[in-house]
């Protein structure tokens, strides 16, 4: 037990003892603060201390979540969830992000909880003329910009995914946003439109345009390029993202259940409150690869030059390669693509639409890439990648398919105090990040949770690093498929240049 701990519940009983023999044995007060003092005492600290939304929503009982946690992995082993293979994969990614974001030692004894010889298990290889970590860029950034792009973005290779207002609490949007100002990166609003918790802290701004056209809507639910404009040339805002589908329910449209959908809300989107808000399934200002290509040009010329690019899930190939042709055509290019596997994805959404539908974010990047290199587009187009990037690995392993620079969600959920209760959808969150509920959202102190979210990003990037240099690598850019090895099943290995060979378009 921490001595912080220690001493509170020393405190207690002290002051429990004195309570006793100050007032005489008999009276009921006595035996009353003997039985119920210590634990008012400690009620008290947890309703006004800032480190622990679940004590802050929830005094006394929410100290059992961190007594379970002292124990573990003992005893929380039979809390969570395992992969395929049996692996505690949540509990770790859980420690893992939870330990970098408070900034505490996230190593552990007695090697890999991987079986390394179980099918699916995935490694670098390392070098033994490995470089010294200090010769490495330890801010890496990626410039993000075309040909016609006037205002081009110098971006962090780790960045905040899409999650909306109305989703999120304000309380965690604004955590989100400081943390990505104390952290140098940005933050991607979702299609849930540009609030003023986006823009409270000064934090880098990705704004994203989805088939509802929140915040940019006519009363009609069109697209509106005046009320575009006016928000898309704030200086906050670096770059503007077309959402055409997204991992967790490619397809469907986003859903905003009434119970979230308060006053404020409402007027940010603008529609109508205490309404379930759903999205379209699809956009209504282009029906076709070559309206894509011409909407882009527009939100481009409308928001003063920035970079505008689009995010999908891979669905059908003929579509993507529709696109590129179009481009060619048009010779209208996104400054960026962001491609979302269907394994991704932080809130709710139909249990068919997230376990069997969209490309998974391994294939679906691979493909985009090789596309845009077989039309020669790749050069002109930064790829960005989301889905379960958690890890330092998880980045390697992006930018070795072809990604320029990752985003993250759940993760920086997690930063955020996030427990995956799964509730987002029932306006219940105990922590107060997935919420509505003022009560609930009090427990999420922005202060502390920004800097736990810049926390987490700077050891991310630091872990990132140090992986390159481990395999003698001096810059991201260099990585590639033959840098990624996986055991396909027990006796056969294959490099992932042999998994996904770069291919021609389809």
């Amino acid at each position: 037990m921490k001595a912080k701990s220690i001493f509170i519940w020393s405190s207690v009983l002290i002051l429990a003892a004195e309570t006793a023999i100050y007032f005489t044995l008999w009276k009921p007060v006595v035996w009353f603060m003997i039985l119920f003092g210590p634990l008012i005492l400690l009620g008290l600290y947890d309703m006004t201390q800032k480190r622990h939304a679940i004590k802050r929503n929830f005094p006394v009982v929410g100290n059992f979540r961190y007594l379970l946690e002292t124990f573990r992995p003992e005893i929380m082993q039979y809390f969570v969830e395992t992969d395929t293979e049996g692996r505690p994969i949540n509990r770790i990614m859980r420690s893992m992000v939870y330990e970098r974001a408070k900034k505490v030692n996230d190593t552990t004894p007695f090697g890999t909880e991987m079986d390394v010889y179980a099918e699916g298990y995935e490694w670098m290889p390392h070098s033994i003329y490995a470089k010294n970590f200090g010769t490495i860029d330890s801010n890496p950034r990626v410039q993000i910009g075309g040909a016609d792009c006037k205002q081009p973005y110098n971006a962090s290779i780790l960045n905040i995914s899409a999650m909306s207002f109305g989703a999120l609490s304000k309380n965690a949007v604004m955590a989100m946003n400081k943390g990505a100002k104390l952290g140098g990166f940005a933050q991607n609003t979702g299609e849930g439109g540009l609030s003023p918790y986006h823009l409270k802290y000064g934090g880098d701004i990705f704004w994203q345009i989805g088939t509802g056209y929140f915040g940019c809507r006519t009363k009609d639910g069109k697209f509106s390029p005046e009320l575009f404009r006016e928000k898309a040339n704030l200086e906050q805002v670096k770059m503007i993202e077309i959402k055409i589908s997204q991992g967790a329910k490619p397809g469907h449209g986003g859903v905003l259940p009434a119970s979230k959908n308060t006053k404020e809300i409402a007027g940010i989107r603008l529609v109508e409150p205490h309404t379930d808000v759903l999205s379209p399934p699809m956009h209504s200002a282009f029906s076709n690869a070559k309206e894509l290509t011409l909407f882009i040009k527009q939100l481009r010329d409308l928001s003063g030059g920035k970079p505008v690019g689009f995010k999908l899930c891979v669905g059908q190939k003929k579509e993507f390669t529709d696109i590129c042709e179009a481009m060619l055509e048009t010779g209208i290019k996104p400054d960026f693509i962001t491609v979302d596997g269907g394994e991704g994805g932080t809130g709710a959404a139909p249990v068919e639409f997230s376990n069997s539908l969209g490309m998974p974010l391994r294939e679906g990047l691979s493909f985009v890439y090789d596309t845009l290199i077989h039309y020669d587009l790749k050069k002109d187009i930064k790829l960005i990648a989301s889905g379960k990037v958690i890890s330092g690995f998880d980045m390697v392993r992006t930018m070795a398919l072809g990604a320029d620079l990752c985003n993250s969600a759940r993760a920086m959920m997690m930063a955020t105090g996030c427990i995956q209760a799964l509730e987002c959808n029932k306006n219940t969150c105990p922590t107060g990040v997935a919420t509505q509920n003022k009560t609930l959202m009090k427990g999420l102190v922005v202060e502390d949770k920004s800097v736990k979210v810049a926390n987490f990003h700077e050891v991310t990037i630091r872990s990132f690093i140090e992986l390159l240099g481990a395999a003698g690598i001096s810059d991201h850019s260099e990585l590639n498929r033959t840098h990624i090895y996986r055991r396909v099943n027990g006796e056969k290995v294959m490099r992932y240049d042999e998994i996904y060979p770069y291919q021609q378009a389809e």
